[in-house]
Order: structure tokens, then C-alpha cells, then sequence
């Protein structure tokens, strides 16, 4: 007999948080996450996204044993902006049992139609920081610190139980070029000399730090008509910049300038974190943050987590300033590959980009939905 149980203390929280590890025991592809950073975000006392969402967790059982997981989450802020009554789900992951995956998903549907919700859609998170994206395509290759990793059998019951595609995010692994491309170089040095920009000199963590809360405001006006997005808050930006900023390593962030000093435009990576994590199983105690500090100093692969233009500057050549000072950067420190974060199917522009380098389209993740009676 199958028992779905919500989530109603601080330790039956941790089971949900735990279950997958235990799931993906035995996938080498799997990677974690922190398991600290997700139980914060699902706590409704640390997430600042929870002024404007709401949420419930629920845990499957089965003979006495956890075997799936659920969180139904309602935003708020995107139903207002985006003028549809969709509820989400999110943090889904179950056996391989067809009644398992149904029992899951009918308790988030009923808990969404209860609060006057007409559409489900997933699996999303409370934001755009948050894992989202079901992956359907490129479970043979490792995941990254910044995606789901999951089951091939999960899209089939999601169908069968019907699900339907909303989008899709494609994902890319590039090739670091040993030299900058000459058109690269070009474009770049035009666009420099055509706009007044500058590349921010930053040689420690010091020199960024000022222009962190300029780089949210840029993601904010960036971002603003990509698929179900939500401006971030003051109090979303103060938690981001305190989570991400150990993690930043000012050779693989770059910023462009305006003549006033002014952030237009930004990219943002991280030496590959993901076998690091795996290793340490999303702890950072005891002996976690010891691989996560080796990983960052001593790495050959690269995660490129974001890319912003402010909007005034977009088709400019602004992208070839990033991509040229990335490049020399990757060069200095023996980086020859990068994992490049989602992109929607539908941003042809962006992906545009990455036919100027050597390059494989390896992965491909949805967002499913459904209509609720």
C-alpha cells in the first residue's frame, strides 16, 4: 500500500531533501544538490521567495519505506504577471512505479485546484534561481550543479499520465578555443571602440563585489520576457549575492562597463563543481568543502551559469567583449571545455551564438503541463 504524507516537520523536511540521494545511489550521471542550500530554499522561514509563493511538500511510502517525493508550489508574482492561474510542481522524484508517480502528482493537482489553480506546470521552482526542467534527452552524460538530473522513466508516466510539453530548454557543451577567434576578436574591439565600453579589471572578489547588486537589476530587465519569469526581490538579491559569492572566482566573471562605470553586461562562470559535489554526496561536512575548494582551484571544465545584456546594448557586439575576455581567461588557467546552463529553445539569438565555436547540442530538458478540471 502506497501512503503520501505532507511534510509538516523540520525532520521529515530532511528525509525530503535526502531521498534522492539515496534513489540515484547507483547513477553515476547524478549529481546532488547542496543539500543545505536546498533545504533553505524549501524552508518557508529562510526562502525570502516565499512572500510571494506558497507551498506544501509531501513524501510517498511504501512498506514502511520513502519512495517519492513531491512539492506543490503556487507564485504569486508570476500569476499576476503572467495573467494565467498556473500552480507548479516541483522536487518531484519517485521509484519506478507508475501508482507511485500518480498517487505524487494527483495530491499536488488536487492541492492546486484547491486554492483556485486551473493549470500545473513542471517540474519548476519557486524562481529562477531554482532547478527547473525535466530532462528528456542526454542521460548518458553528467549533470551540472546548476540542472535536475533524473530518471528516463519519468517522462513516460508524466505522458501517460497527461502531461504535455510547455518548452524546452536545449543544452550545449563548447570547446575552449586555444586562441581567440579572429571574428571574435573583431567584433569585440569594434563594439568596444562603437559603444564607449570598458571590461571591468577585477582581480579579487573585492572588486566585484560592488557591482553584484547592478547584476541582479540587469537580470531583471535581461530576463523579463523569458518563460515564466519573476523580477527578484531586495530580499532575494541579498540571499543570492551571500550564497553565491564564496563560490566566485573573478577569472571566469566578467563585467562590461559603460562610459559612467555603469554594468551592461556580464558572464558568469564557475570551474565545474559537479564531480566535486558528487564526491562529497551535497555536503559540505565534513570533508565537502574540501573537494568543493579543490575543484574551484584546480579544474579543466567550466560552468557557464548566466549571460546578461542589458536590453540598450543587445545586438551590439556586447557577447563578443564576454566571449574574447572568457576565452583569454580559460586559456590562463587550462580550462578546455565549458557546460553551458539551459537555454529555451525558442531564444534562437542565444543560441545562435554558439555556432562560432566547436560545439555539441547534448542535452535537452522540458517543462511539462497540464490542465486541471
Amino acid at each position: 500500500m502506497i501512503e503520501i504524507v505532507e511534510v509538516t516537520s523540520k525532520k521529515d523536511l530532511k528525509v525530503f531533501v535526502k531521498f534522492p540521494t539515496r534513489l540515484y545511489k547507483k547513477c553515476r550521471n547524478y549529481i546532488p544538490s547542496l543539500l543545505v542550500d536546498e533545504l533553505n530554499t524549501l524552508r518557508k522561514d529562510k526562502n525570502p521567495a516565499m512572500d510571494f509563493c506558497e507551498s506544501k511538500y509531501w513524501l510517498a511510502y511504501k512498506d514502511g519505506k520513502v519512495v517519492g517525493r513531491i512539492a506543490g508550489i503556487i507564485n504569486y508574482a508570476a500569476i499576476d504577471l503572467w495573467n494565467e492561474k498556473a500552480g507548479r510542481f516541483g522536487y518531484i522524484d519517485f521509484i519506478e512505479d507508475m501508482e507511485v508517480a500518480k498517487l505524487l502528482l494527483e495530491t499536488a493537482e488536487e492541492w492546486l485546484i484547491s486554492k483556485g489553480m486551473t493549470k500545473i506546470q513542471g517540474p519548476l521552482g519557486f524562481s529562477d534561481f531554482d532547478l527547473e526542467g525535466m530532462l528528456i534527452k542526454g542521460f548518458e552524460y553528467l549533470g551540472t550543479m546548476t540542472t535536475i538530473y533524473n530518471h528516463s522513466y519519468y517522462v513516460d508516466y508524466l505522458k501517460e499520465l497527461g502531461y504535455s510539453k510547455d518548452v524546452d530548454w536545449l543544452e550545449y557543451e563548447i570547446i575552449i578555443p586555444d586562441e581567440v577567434p579572429e571574428p571574435v576578436k573583431i567584433v569585440a574591439e569594434r563594439s568596444i571602440k562603437t559603444n564607449n565600453l570598458k571590461v571591468l579589471e577585477a582581480k579579487s572578489k573585492k572588486d566585484i563585489i560592488p557591482y553584484v547588486p547592478k547584476l541582479f537589476s540587469l537580470i531583471n530587465s535581461a530576463f523579463k520576457e523569458l518563460y515564466e519569469f519573476t523580477p527578484l526581490t531586495d530580499k532575494q538579491i541579498k540571499l543570492y549575492t551571500k550564497q553565491y559569492i564564496s563560490f566566485i572566482n573573478p577569472n571566469f566573471v566578467k563585467f562590461v562597463l559603460d562610459e559612467n562605470d555603469e554594468l551592461i553586461a556580464y558572464v558568469l562562470g564557475f570551474p565545474s563543481l559537479a564531480k566535486a559535489i558528487k564526491k562529497g554526496k551535497g555536503r559540505i561536512l565534513p570533508f565537502g568543502f574540501i573537494y568543493l575548494l579543490k575543484a574551484l582551484k584546480l579544474n579543466k571544465r567550466l560552468e557557464i551559469v548566466q549571460i546578461a545584456v542589458d536590453p540598450k546594448f543587445q545586438n551590439r557586439g556586447v557577447n563578443a567583449i564576454l566571449f574574447r575576455e572568457l576565452i583569454i581567461s580559460c586559456n590562463k588557467k587550462g580550462i578546455h571545455s565549458a557546460d553551458l546552463n539551459p537555454q529555451l529553445e525558442s531564444n534562437k539569438k542565444v543560441r545562435s551564438q554558439w555556432q562560432r565555436f566547436k560545439h555539441r547540442q547534448h542535452k535537452v530538458r522540458t517543462s511539462f503541463y497540464k490542465e486541471l478540471a
